[in-house]
């Protein structure tokens, strides 16, 4: 997750549209930490998060599409960590390899 042409409210939970991919491992009132996990060449469908905090687990690249139909690759580092405004994307790994990643969204 990069920087979206401009922030939007969030769309849709990725938890509810795409759960192959995005699993809850925790939840308060102030946070909520999801795992994120792709195979290679796998595509989600377009959603939302809030304003997070994105640790990467291993390499990647993944593809961010966003609804404006811009797109943008990012390339992953095990241990690099993000911040992102709130985002709707559509992501997608690019890679030949599979890839996880921890979101710590922000909620409030």
């Amino acid at each position: 997750m990069a920087t979206q042409p401009s922030p939007r409210p969030v769309r849709e939970d990725p938890v509810r549209v795409d759960s192959r991919h995005y699993t809850v491992e925790m939840e308060n009132e102030k946070i909520r930490i999801v795992r994120v996990r792709y195979d290679p060449h796998e595509k989600s469908v377009m959603h939302g998060h809030p304003a997070c905090v994105a640790i990467m687990l291993t390499a990647g690249r993944m593809r961010f599409t966003y609804p404006d139909g811009s797109a943008e690759d990012i390339d992953a580092t095990p241990g690099q960590v993000m911040h992102n405004p709130a985002l709707d994307h559509l992501p997608e790994n690019i890679g030949d390899r599979p890839f996880e990643a921890i979101l710590v969204e922000l909620k409030g």
